[in-house]
């Protein structure tokens, strides 16, 4: 093993390896609402779900230069709503082209050619291409020297119809691929997909618990 004390290593050194070895991460692709109205979308891959009760995910963004705030940062900390979509393949191009630099008055939408749609729960709106879309409201926010970290609680969640069977509340996996994040510019699909059947053990173990048990893998 190669050994690597992380405390001799300066920062841009640890963000290499932990992002291109911590992978694949999925994307969140953030619409959130400029104090002029403006609506701005950015795409973050330190980004997942945390539980369920309360349904709660997480969002990490980074401070730039001098402990500024990216606009999706100053959105959040300022009205407390935003809106977590999941990036499939066929918007995979517009969502990396959301991570180019505009001045906050321009919208990522219109640069990108994605559309605006008005969400239930939230202010921002949602983007219509989108599969599925998570409405948050700001649950909590965790500071450190480089990096917001914000705790959103979803209030509402809209996905693409005929994603989701909502007798059994099962996604229709076979029609889902989204795209998640491998390290430098490179992105991975879903689409290489296997099964590993449960352990003999673990299923007569599980065939005796109750029925509301929830599956953690």
């Amino acid at each position: 093993m190669t050994e690597i004390d992380f405390s001799q290593l300066d920062t841009y050194a640890r963000y290499k390896l932990m992002s291109s070895l911590i992978v694949p991460r999925p994307i969140a692709l953030v619409t959130t609402l400029g104090p002029d109205g403006t609506v701005n979308a950015a795409p973050f891959s330190m980004f997942n779900m945390m539980g369920e009760d309360p349904p709660v995910v997480m969002l990490s963004i980074n401070k730039v230069q001098d402990a500024a705030q990216k606009d999706t940062a100053s959105n959040i900390l300022r009205t407390g709503e935003f809106v977590v979509h999941i990036t499939d393949e066929a918007m995979a191009a517009a969502m990396h082209r959301c991570g180019d630099r505009l001045p906050p008055e321009q919208s990522e939408l219109l640069y990108t050619g994605l559309t605006a749609t008005p969400s239930q729960s939230v202010k921002p709106p949602r983007i219509a291409e989108a599969p599925v879309a998570f409405e948050c409201v700001l649950h909590e926010t965790l500071e450190t020297q480089s990096r917001y970290v914000f705790i959103g609680r979803v209030q509402w969640l809209a996905v693409r119809e005929g994603l989701v069977d909502t007798e059994k509340w099962r996604v229709r996996l076979q029609e889902f691929f989204p795209v998640g994040r491998f390290g430098a510019s490179f992105y991975v699909d879903c689409r290489g997909r296997f099964a590993i059947e449960a352990h003999e053990g673990k299923a007569q173990a599980q065939s005796g618990a109750a029925s509301t048990v929830i599956d953690e893998m």
